[in-house]
C-alpha cells in the first residue's frame, strides 16, 4: 500500500506513472477527495477515462480495485450480498441422514459467513489487506431511481444492513469513484454527497500525452494525424462521437496494420475502432472521410 499523496502535483505524478495523463482540475478534485475522504462523482462522455482513472488511482495507490457495473434493474441485493444456496442445500441434506442434528444450530450454520457471497458494496465495507480499497461505481446512470436511494444511504454511513447477520460497517471508508455516462440524471440528493467532475473530451495537447502514454510506439507524425483526425470527427453530428479509449484501439490497430500515414482507404478499412453504430459508419463512407482528413492535415499545418 503506498501513501496518499499530499499534495496535487503528487496525484499527477502518480497517476502519471499509471500512464494516465491528468489535467489540473481533474487533479484537483481527485486530491480533495482522497484528502477529504468524499465520494469523487464523475460525469461525460464514453470513452473520456472515467473509469480509468479509478483503474489508475487502484494501481498507484496499491488497493484492490472493486468494481460494481450497474445496469438497469440493479437492486441492493445484487449490490450487497446473497445466499449460497446451493452450498445451504447441501448442508441441510447432510444434516437430515446424520443423526442428533440440532435444528438451532443448523439453521446459525446456513446463514453464517461461510455460506455468504460478498457482492461488491459488501466487498468494500470489508476489512481488506493493504487498506481500504479503490470503490467503483460504474455507469450509475444505468440504474434506477430506487437503487440511487439505497446507495444515498451506503455511501453516507458506509454501512450496509443483512437482516441475518446485522449491520457492517467499514473500520476504513473505501475510496468512492462513481461514473455517469449521463444518459439520465443523476438525482441531487446523490450528487450533494460527493465532489463533482465533467470529464470533456481533451484538447489536441493532452490527447497526444495521453495516446504518447498508452501508445509509445505510435510515430509522432502518425498519433498527429491520428489525433487531428479523431478532433475533426468529434465535430461532426454523430449518434456516438469518438471517445479517447477509441482514439487509443484506433492506434493500435493501425499500428498492427504497419500504417505509417492515414489515407482514406486505411481510414475506411478500419472505421470500426473508432466508430461503434453503423449509420455513423456509413455517413463516413466514400469521400467524407477524405474531407475530413484533408481538413484535419489543414488543422496540422496552422498549429
Amino acid at each position: 500500500m503506498n501513501q496518499i499523496p499530499d499534495t496535487i502535483d503528487g496525484v499527477e505524478a502518480m497517476l502519471a506513472g499509471e500512464n494516465y495523463v491528468v489535467g489540473r482540475a481533474l487533479a484537483t478534485v481527485t486530491f480533495l477527495a482522497l484528502k477529504l475522504g468524499r465520494p469523487l462523482f464523475l460525469e461525460g462522455e464514453a470513452g473520456v477515462g472515467k473509469t480509468e482513472l479509478a483503474k489508475a488511482l487502484a494501481q498507484g495507490l496499491g488497493r484492490k480495485l472493486i468494481r460494481l457495473q450497474c445496469y438497469e434493474g440493479l437492486d441492493a441485493a445484487s449490490a450487497v450480498y446473497e445466499w449460497n444456496f446451493a452450498a445451504q442445500m447441501v448442508a441441510i441434506r447432510t444434516a437430515e441422514v446424520t443423526e442428533g442434528t440440532d435444528r438451532a444450530a443448523l439453521t446459525s450454520e446456513l446463514f453464517s459467513d461461510d455460506f455468504l457471497i460478498r457482492r461488491p458494496l459488501l466487498d468494500a465495507m470489508s476489512p481488506q489487506d493493504g487498506g481500504a480499497p479503490v470503490l467503483l461505481i460504474d455507469e450509475l446512470d444505468r440504474t434506477d431511481e430506487p437503487f440511487e436511494a439505497f446507495l444515498l444511504e451506503a455511501l453516507s454511513d458506509f454501512q450496509v444492513t443483512i437482516p441475518e447477520l446485522g449491520t457492517v460497517k467499514a473500520p476504513e471508508p473505501p475510496i468512492v469513484i462513481l461514473t455517469s455516462n449521463r444518459t439520465r440524471e443523476v438525482h441531487d440528493a446523490l450528487k450533494r454527497r460527493c465532489l463533482y467532475h465533467w470529464v470533456d473530451y481533451p484538447s489536441f495537447d493532452r490527447e497526444m500525452e495521453i495516446l504518447q502514454a498508452r501508445a509509445p510506439e505510435a510515430a509522432q507524425d502518425l498519433s498527429r494525424e491520428i489525433v487531428a483526425f479523431v478532433q475533426r470527427l468529434r465535430t461532426e453530428d454523430l449518434f456516438k462521437k469518438p471517445g479517447v479509449a477509441e482514439t487509443i484501439d484506433w492506434a493500435k490497430c493501425l499500428l498492427a496494420l504497419d500504417v505509417l500515414t492515414l489515407s482514406p482507404e486505411t481510414i475506411a478499412d478500419t472505421l470500426g475502432a473508432i466508430l461503434k453504430y453503423q449509420d455513423d459508419i456509413q455517413r463516413l463512407a466514400g469521400s467524407e472521410a477524405a474531407k475530413i482528413l484533408e481538413e484535419s492535415r489543414k488543422a496540422l499545418e496552422l498549429t
